[in-house]
């Protein structure tokens, strides 16, 4: 019974033990840093190395993270350096730098996000409306110089006129004199200054989406669609050419074929025209009164049709072959 007694004190400052532990050790996850404060103030460095920590019961530990973190801006409205309404839906990627800074100026991180939404949205609006629409939407000259390529070579000759598809591309291609990436880039730069002051460091800025305001979308939409019909409209007409070029050449295929054919039938019943009179020049040669009795009886059917009745005398000389006794 002594012995139970005399284990209460050791059970009780165990205890009290347990719970001073328990007010004054904190852990840091490898994603996160920390901030001691006392009665709402900072107190020392950020804690950025994981792992337990201790600090005073009547402090407070203000957990921030340490990863690369998401801003997504609202869509907005800008017109560009070439007056074309244009809607900007823009993304960042961002990181708490200086904790303490952070802390003092925007507290947490929805603050953090109120102040990138400032920030960004009127950088991202300075730096557009300052440059003409074909810097947000290309980064690279490659089409452009293309388009001059092909106009080059029409003007020297090389080619006596553009494709179809080669037509496609050409019209008002604009030359990029920065692109999107050197505006993102200058967006980044911009913002970085004014986000410093609150401990947040810009990473990245990227124009997730461009798109025409309404009212300039459906005017666009029509120039579209009457450029691809003048488009089609054109090779339909160059179809209809070939179409024509391929029937003359058909044409006179056929006739070159069939004068051939009847030049051949000609020689063919020349030949045969004329071997038929050598065999009749020869059958008259060989025995003269009977070519002149077959000619006779040739008369005869021709001039005597079938049912045909005449009354003729004796010595008629149409008949007179065939009193012939020889």
């Amino acid at each position: 019974m002594k012995d139970s007694r005399a284990l209460i004190p050791f059970f009780l400052a165990l205890a009290i033990g347990l719970l001073v532990f328990r007010s004054t050790a904190y852990k840091v996850s490898e994603w996160e840093q920390a901030i001691i404060t006392e009665f709402g103030n900072p107190i020392g460095d950020p804690i950025t190395k994981a792992g337990l920590h201790f600090t005073f019961p009547w402090r407070e530990v203000r957990r921030l993270d340490k990863r690369i973190l998401n801003w997504d801006g609202y869509p907005n409205q800008i017109p560009t350096k070439d007056k074309k309404y244009i809607w900007v839906d823009t993304t960042a990627r961002w990181r708490i730098k200086d904790p303490l800074l952070f802390i003092q100026s925007v507290r947490d991180e929805d603050g953090a996000r109120s102040r990138l939404d400032g920030v960004l949205d009127s950088v991202t609006r300075d730096v557009i409306s300052n440059n003409n629409l074909v810097e947000a939407v290309r980064n690279s000259n490659t089409l452009y110089d293309e388009v001059q390529k092909q106009e080059a070579a029409v003007k020297s000759g090389e080619k006596k006129e553009l494709s179809p598809e080669e037509e496609e591309v050409t019209g008002d291609i604009e030359k990029v004199e920065v692109g999107r990436e050197q505006l993102s880039a200058r967006i980044i730069e911009k913002a970085r200054e004014g986000l410093l002051e609150f401990g947040i460091e810009i990473i990245d800025v990227q124009l997730r989406r461009i798109a025409y305001e309404k009212s300039v979308e459906a005017k666009v939409f029509e120039r579209m669609i009457s450029e691809r019909m003048r488009v089609a409209e054109k090779i339909r007409s160059l179809g209809q050419g070939e179409r024509a070029k391929i029937t003359g050449k058909i044409q006179k295929d056929l006739s070159v074929i069939e004068s051939e054919a009847y030049r051949k039938a000609e020689i063919i019943r020349g030949k045969a025209e004329a071997e038929a009179i050598r065999v009749y020049a020869s059958s008259m040669n060989a025995d003269p009164k009977f070519y002149e009795f077959l000619r006779t009886l040739e008369a005869y059917k021709k001039a005597l049709p079938k049912d045909t009745r005449f009354i003729l005398s004796t010595d008629n000389k149409f008949l007179e072959i065939l009193r012939n006794k020889q």
